[in-house]
């Protein structure tokens, strides 16, 4: 048997002064008190972890503990769960020993309360992964990102709420992606419900979200002056609510340096932070408008406002889509204006949507960042660890629509807790051929479909009451409430509670009896939270944005879109249901994070609070759920290695099989048959006080076996002594040996080198070979410019050849893998215009030079009107254009939009002409430097207008794109003196070139077109 450390084991011996590390090893489990006091002595001592099986319970210290140094990390790494104390690092290798061996995806799952330390122990889980996989140079930039990624959602997404400093105001889900060999190749990030009406609204003595102030505090001049804004947090309405602009324990001028290169480590760039920032500014004025009654009575902007410029959004245009609104009934738009509360409303709705799309904007970003690379891993060779770091059950004061949702989830995560505990618990129990005992436990569905339920639930009646026609309100919702789900256990209101009840409520509140306790709901705001909408000329306004970001956020196809989207609640359940599945999927591990005092003090234990915190994180029903069959297990080589002891038939070592040896044993210590069970690999002991009771046997036997040892013969240890010594010479001599043979050989091949391969040079022969190779290796080219190459021996020169050709091979591949789409997009295109135009026209080295830019037209330059008539046929390319008349030749300017089927021809919101591609007989444009082509259409029909001229100054862009698009990449014909093409049918007109000095486009002889395109001095 191999030596097997167990130091939870040996820990037991102090249990009366620091408790037990495992909450199942309780006597008295279903005790709260003792549970709590094995807390307090573990928290007393430093010991801020405990296990309740494999779940693991930490308690914020509120300061830096010694535990987390990569000495720490090394400690924990490779070894089993129990065979060491308890810590964040032990669950983590668990996790990613599991993924490995059992070839599963795996999930770590964290909760607790605001300030309970989720994030950091998702930090600490992290920086393990980061430390301890195996890396090579990509993995470590990875590892970077992923770090990296948490300052900049902390800033985003976290704030100072009145129980934690560092509150994350959203739910996590990070997904760490690693190959066949364990390595972190990927990730990806999940968010769930920000809370955006912190943006808007803080309660006194809380903070808006953290960028807010880095900006203020943190920007240098230059920045604060561009984007306008002073440093005084107090100049804003969206800043001054909480009346907390400073906070002692945290410098935002700091926090900002450290978002800063956080951003720029994960990849973005220059230009999208500042339009980043321009974004945070403009929330910030847009919460400063200010509005009153105009002349006439109308509600109208008082203020003047930098947020449209910073926000790329035309200021007349947001001025009156915030103090108007647009419906359309029956086809038809109509405009009605909003009262002075309606635009304050508009305006905060307007900011809050800003910022939340610019938040799920972000995560996107980092994701692209962080994302698994393409051919890198083959996707079924790919292995996962996912980390929830999510909102633990939140019970305040005033508990509104967001509790009820982060409530909500905490229902369904504690329903499949519960179900994956008992079935983790049941499948073990199977695998060790032991009966599984039906387990009592408390299932919290009724309460999960009180919430979800179709048509019935609360979800639903909510939703209802938002879209029902006529006069609603949160009343109204609630009376709805009482008439749908009047007599549920776990559902009562202030008109359906008893006179005792009735004192502890309000009339505009509910209660729901969660599986962690009551919570009482006020119906204030849930409407408008579940509505959550923008109006729509609001919109419109943000889809035309100058700001790429905003325009993103704000896609037109959402403005076109006529169907409503779903409510805020119906999202979050949808969300939650694919989150649930997410999880189902994988192998779970638990942490629950407890504060032990609402001051962050380190020492102090207020046990009222964190009897509070053990009831709401339902640890009382985990452990009922962990004790139900045995306290305690181990497989039989970890049990028998320790209380070997305590049995002279097992000592000092048992040389039968492990089963027979642990019942040999447990039989000499006087089991009884109800107080253990032997599995196929694990010995299962119902009650903590059989294994105390052989713990402390084990202890008062260890004097005697010291003796024993003490007392060991004395010619014995001299005759271990010297056989040790002679060994060690032996060995010695033996290397000394070895070395002359070997400086032999070397001579000897030396003086051989230049004779054929035999046995006096094979030695030296092989070994310039070997270093040749070996140097080879440390000195290859790492471009495919780099012609440098190690100058090989007489041997091994056809080798090397051969070596260089197919090491410049692979670096050719793996250069292509990393181009990025888009250049390889340009790429494609630059390769199909060398095609057609190389050495056939003038102005092809200076067009093929540039950008092949995806559209020369601005999304806001085309018409609304022309995209909902183009429908679901998407504009690919826009360029502007000259169309010349068939007749006359008179200039007209157009707007030419290629789709995947067709082109047309726009005139400002008209289209003039369709082009189907499958039409199109070919394309024809002249050799010189001018811009001219020609669209060849058919003409058998009288009713076809006939061939299509027209100019652009990006010709060779344009007709690459057009014939590749028509596939008629083989039909663009480069005429060097004129063009022919059909005015109409058996009717022809004709297009001169000539060179001259400047570009020149007008009717000539013979009522031809005439074309002077200038002279391009190509280098």
């Amino acid at each position: 048997i191999g030596r097997v450390r167990l130091v939870m084991e040996s820990a037991l011996t102090a249990r009366d002064r620091v408790g037990v590390q495992d909450f199942v090893l309780l006597e008295n489990y279903n005790s709260e008190a003792a549970f709590i006091e094995n807390l307090r002595r573990r928290f007393g001592e430093g010991l801020i972890y405990t296990y309740i099986g494999s779940v693991l319970v930490s308690v914020n210290p509120y300061k830096e503990l010694e535990i987390y140094s990569k000495q720490q990390m090394e400690r924990y790494r490779g070894v089993s769960f129990y065979e060491i104390s308890p810590h964040i690092y032990a669950l983590s290798d668990t996790a990613y020993r599991a993924m490995r061996t059992e070839r599963k995806d795996q999930c770590i799952m964290i909760s607790g309360e605001s300030g309970a330390g989720k994030t950091e122990a998702s930090k600490k889980i992290l920086l393990y992964y980061a430390v301890t996989c195996p890396i090579n140079a990509h993995m470590a930039t990875l590892g970077d990102r992923l770090l990296q990624s948490n300052p900049v959602l902390e800033a985003f997404g976290n704030a100072k709420t009145f129980r934690n400093d560092n509150s994350s105001r959203f739910g996590k889900y990070m997904g760490v992606q690693f190959d066949f060999r364990g390595a972190p190749v990927g990730g990806h990030i999940l968010n769930y419900l920000l809370e955006k009406s912190r943006v808007v609204h803080q309660n006194h003595g809380e903070r808006n979200f953290h960028i807010f102030y880095q900006l203020l505090d943190g920007g240098d001049d230059n920045l604060l002056t561009t984007l306008a804004l002073q440093r005084n947090p107090q100049n804003y309405s969206y800043l001054v609510k909480g009346n907390c602009p400073r906070l002692s324990s945290v410098s935002d001028k700091n926090n900002w340096k450290v978002v800063m290169k956080a951003l720029s480590v994960i990849g973005f760039a220059e230009e999208e932070v500042q339009k980043l920032l321009s974004i945070i500014a403009g929330v910030l004025h847009l919460g400063n408008t200010q509005f009153g009654e105009g002349e006439e009575g109308e509600t109208c902007i008082t203020t003047e406002t930098h947020a449209t410029n910073l926000l790329g959004v035309d200021v007349s245009a947001l001025g009156e889509a915030l103090t108007h609104k647009k419906l359309t009934a029956k086809g038809e738009e109509m405009i009605t204006p909003l009262n002075f509360e309606q635009a304050m409303s508009a305006r905060d709705a307007l900011a809050k949507a800003v910022y939340g799309r610019t938040f799920t904007w972000l995560v996107e970003k980092i994701n692209q960042s962080v994302a698994l690379q393409v051919g890198t891993t083959p996707y079924d060779c790919m292995l996962l660890i996912g980390l929830l770091d999510i909102y633990g059950f939140e019970v305040l004061q005033h508990n509104s629509f967001e509790q009820f949702c982060i409530n909500y989830c905490n229902e369904k995560l504690q329903q499949l807790f519960i179900e994956l505990t008992l079935r983790s618990e049941q499948e073990e129990y199977e695998a060790e051929g032991i009966a599984w005992e039906t387990v009592q436990y408390f299932d919290n569905k009724i309460i999960c479909d009180l919430i979800e339920e179709k048509h019935k639930g609360i979800i639903s009646t909510l939703d209802e009451e938002c879209l029902r026609p006529g006069e609603t309100c949160d009343a109204s919702f609630l009376e709805k409430l009482e008439d749908t789900l009047g007599g549920h256990p776990h559902f009562v209101t202030h008109k359906l509670a008893n006179g005792k009840t009735r004192k502890a409520m309000g009339r505009e509140e509910f209660r729901l009896l969660h599986y962690a306790g009551e919570v009482n709901y006020n119906v204030n705001g849930f409407l408008d939270k579940n509505n959550d909408l923008l109006n729509r000329n609001l919109k419109e306004v943000m889809c035309q944005s100058h700001n790429q970001i905003v325009s993103y956020c704000f896609r037109r196809e959402e403005v076109m879109d006529q169907k409503r989207p779903e409510m805020a609640a119906t999202q979050f359940k949808n969300n939650l249901m694919k989150l649930m599945e997410i999880l189902g999927s994988k192998e779970p591990s638990y942490v629950r994070c407890l504060k032990p005092n609402d001051a962050k003090q380190p020492g102090r234990f207020d046990e009222v609070l964190i009897r509070h915190q053990v009831k709401y994180l339902g640890l009382m029903e985990n452990l009922r759920v962990r004790r139900a069959g045995f306290a305690y297990r181990r497989r039989f080589e970890a049990f028998l290695q320790r209380y070997k002891p305590l049995c002279p038939e097992t000592w000092p070592n048992w040389h039968g099989r492990l089963a027979d040896g642990v019942s040999t044993l447990v039989n000499h210590l006087g089991y009884k048959a109800e107080e253990y069970k032997l599995g196929r690999s694990k010995i299962f002991i119902r009650f903590p006080k059989t294994l105390f009771t052989t713990e402390d046997a084990l202890q008062a036997k260890k004097p005697e076996i010291g003796e024993c040892k003490n007392g060991f013969p004395e010619w014995r240890l001299i005759t271990i002594q010297s056989g040790w010594r002679g060994m060690k010479a032996r060995r010695r001599a033996k290397r000394r040996r070895e070395a002359a043979e070997l400086i032999r050989k070397f001579i000897k091949g030396f003086i051989y080198r230049h004779e054929d391969y035999c046995p006096e040079n094979e030695y030296f022969l092989d070994h310039v070979r070997y270093s040749f190779l070996k140097n080879l290796r440390k000195n290859l080219p790492r471009s495919v410019l780099d012609k440098t190459w190690p100058t090989p021996p007489p041997s091994l020169v056809e080798a090397s050849e051969n070596l260089w050709r197919m090491h410049m091979r692979n670096m050719v591949v793996k250069y292509c893998k990393r181009v990025q789409p888009e250049w390889r997009k340009q790429m494609i295109q630059k390769v199909a215009a060398s095609e057609i135009f190389k050495d056939q026209k003038d102005s092809y080295p200076q067009g093929v030079g540039r950008l092949f830019l995806d559209s020369r037209l601005e999304r806001e330059q085309i018409n609304l009107k022309v995209v909902q008539t183009l429908g679901s046929d998407k504009v690919q390319y826009g360029v502007p254009v000259v169309k010349y008349d068939r007749r006359g030749f008179k200039p007209r300017p157009r707007q030419l939009l290629l789709t995947n089927t067709f082109a047309v021809l726009v005139d400002k919101t008209k289209i003039k002409q369709r082009i189907d591609y499958a039409a199109l007989r070919g394309i024809s444009v002249s050799s010189l430097s001018d811009g001219m082509f020609v669209l060849h259409m058919p003409n058998e029909d009288n009713k076809q207008k006939g061939d299509v001229v027209l100019h652009c100054d990006h010709v060779i862009e344009l007709v690459t794109k057009l014939a590749m698009m028509a596939s008629k990449v083989n039909y663009v014909n480069i005429n060097p003196g004129s063009i022919t093409f059909a005015v109409a049918r058996g009717k022809e007109g004709i297009i001169d070139f000539v060179r001259g000095s400047e570009l020149k486009v007008a009717k000539g002889k013979r009522g031809h077109l005439l074309v002077i395109a200038p002279q391009i001095n190509n280098i």
